[in-house]
């Protein structure tokens, strides 16, 4: 398996700097098969920008059928292997239902599976997608007050409360607060992400993110990240550090080359693990249909920090109005 790995990899690098689509190619699938999913995804996402819309026009104003929403549906398979492990295979989906004109600067969100129960750092960071959701189990129905300020200028403040929908009902409240910096004029920008919410099934959790990132020139762009959240129910500070090159090789397709190490504790912090991974990522078709492949090298503590390499390959549709092209 590792020669085939490194076999992947360089392959991964040889078909990133050899792919230079015509501008009319717009995907990589068979003709037989564009034809079967073009219909399905056109349905699929005129009902969940109809559906969205139709709730928010009744609870709303008619301004609901003609303003901008961020409701969507993802649906994906991912493949996961580690050295010394069976294939596991993880079918997902996530949507969000946003409900924009229910009142101003008041909006009404109905979402899946929360950021604040999807486990651990290292748990969050070994999915591809950044807002990962493999589950609908949970739904939130709930309340955002969005911020008012210029993130550039002052602390962008959200608030929101509502409800899990399970049984016993669990209300939640959030705080959420970001931050945006451009150090001393230059390329360099600083953002902070932060959260501090309550469950009443789960108790307090508290996240933050600091993103201090360049661009190198107009292809690549170089990040370092800092990662740390605490739980209530395990109460442990939990932290990551990132360095990664992310790589744009055209309109399609990036690469992401990064390194990384996950903890926890404070006054006597522990590295778990540590690793280097390769990301390819590739818009197989018109925009909506993604495909991933992630080589990995973990040197985790469990294993005496012996090598462990690592593989996950993931597809992914999205179901949304408007859908920005590839990105990490």
């Amino acid at each position: 398996m590792r020669k085939t790995l490194i076999a992947l990899i360089a392959s991964l690098s040889l078909t990133a700097h050899a792919d230079t689509p015509a501008p009319s190619d717009d995907s990589d699938l068979p003709e037989w098969v564009e034809k079967q999913i073009g219909p399905f995804h056109a349905t699929m996402t005129d009902w969940v920008d109809g559906t969205s819309r139709s709730i928010d026009g009744f609870f709303g104003t008619t301004d609901a059928l003609t303003v901008d929403s961020d409701s969507y549906l993802r649906i994906s398979q991912e493949l996961a292997w580690k050295e010394g492990e069976e294939f596991d295979q993880d079918l997902g989906a996530r949507f969000r239902l946003d409900l924009p004109t229910t009142e101003e600067r008041l909006r009404l969100i109905i979402e899946s599976e929360p950021d604040e129960t999807r486990g651990t750092l290292d748990e969050q960071e070994s999915s591809l997608a950044d807002d990962r959701g493999n589950s609908i189990e949970d739904v939130l129905v709930g309340l955002r007050h969005l911020g008012e300020g210029d993130r550039t200028r002052e602390w962008d403040t959200e608030l929101g409360a509502g409800i899990k929908v399970r049984l016993p009902l669990d209300p939640y409240a959030r705080l959420s607060t970001q931050r945006l910096w451009t150090l001393n004029d230059g390329p360099w920008k600083l953002h902070s992400d932060n959260r501090f919410s309550w469950f009443n099934e789960d108790g307090f959790s508290a996240r933050t993110r600091w993103d201090l990132g360049s661009l190198v020139d107009e292809k690549r762009h170089l990040r370092f990240i800092s990662n740390a959240q605490w739980r209530e129910e395990v109460d442990t500070l939990e932290f990551r550090q990132v360095a990664e090159l992310n790589q744009r090789v055209n309109s399609r397709s990036v690469l992401r080359y990064s390194a990384a190490v996950l903890g926890e504790g404070l006054s006597h912090a522990t590295i778990e693990d540590s690793y280097l991974q390769l990301r390819f990522r590739r818009d197989i078709h018109k925009g909506f249909t993604f495909l991933d492949v992630a080589p990995a090298l973990h040197f985790p503590r469990d294993a005496d920090r012996e090598p462990r390499w690592a593989l996950t390959l993931r597809v992914e549709m999205y179901f949304r109005r408007f859908i920005d092209r590839v990105t990490l």
